[in-house]
């Protein structure tokens, strides 16, 4: 598939087929182009705990169990894997001290953006695509705050590791559109600014 339609149908399925189970060799293939991520220095500070028995996501259900079962859960938590996408800041701060960056300190103030969770979060979003290109429905989710101890110690996540978020992985049952797209996809000339905050490209000089 061009990557132009793979953006294109990539959407956040909400409504799993828990009848219809995914191969651990299209998680790999999807895993292997997660990893094809930039990250800072090259840290690839990200790893993945993939759920895909029933035991395992139980185990994960129980921990984030902080509201009541609606429909947003019975869809979800019919996805047949889950993948749990972890950041390790250390790993750059470690990367960082080695001589070619010279970060010897291993100030936390020198990152006012914590850039091992946006490494992680680019990684999830080719795991995304990636489902797409396996003709698979995805979406990802957050972990809520009060349950991320709970579930690190349900899987066994160490504490030095932050939970950026959950890529779910099936297939569609039904397609449900979320009521927040009727706020519309912003078009390009509000968001992007040429040559200077609030300046349009039709304003903008010749290159």
């Amino acid at each position: 598939m061009e990557f132009s339609e793979v953006v294109r149908r990539r959407r956040m399925v909400r409504r799993f087929d828990p009848d219809r189970p995914v191969a651990r060799d299209a998680v790999l293939r999807a895993l292997a182009i997660s990893v094809r991520a930039p990250s800072a220095g090259f840290t690839q500070g990200w790893d993945f705990v993939v759920l895909d028995t029933a035991e395992q996501r139980r185990h994960f259900w129980s921990a984030t169990a902080d509201r009541e079962t609606d429909a947003w859960m019975r869809g979800v938590s019919a996805a047949p894997v889950l993948i749990v996408c972890c950041s390790n800041p250390q790993a750059y701060l470690d990367r960082y001290a080695e001589p070619d960056k010279g970060w010897t300190d291993r100030d936390l103030a020198r990152w006012p953006i914590p850039y091992w969770d946006v490494d992680t979060g680019m990684a999830a979003l080719l795991a995304l695509l990636a489902a797409v290109d396996e003709g698979l429905g995805a979406l990802f989710f957050g972990v809520p705050a009060p349950a991320h101890g709970a579930v690190r110690r349900a899987l066994g996540i160490p504490d030095t590791h932050r939970l950026v978020g959950v890529v779910a992985l099936g297939h569609e049952a039904r397609r449900v559109r979320s009521p927040s797209l009727r706020r519309g996809r912003r078009p390009l000339d509000q968001v992007v600014h040429w040559g200077g905050f609030g300046e349009s490209v039709a304003g903008a000089g010749n290159p």
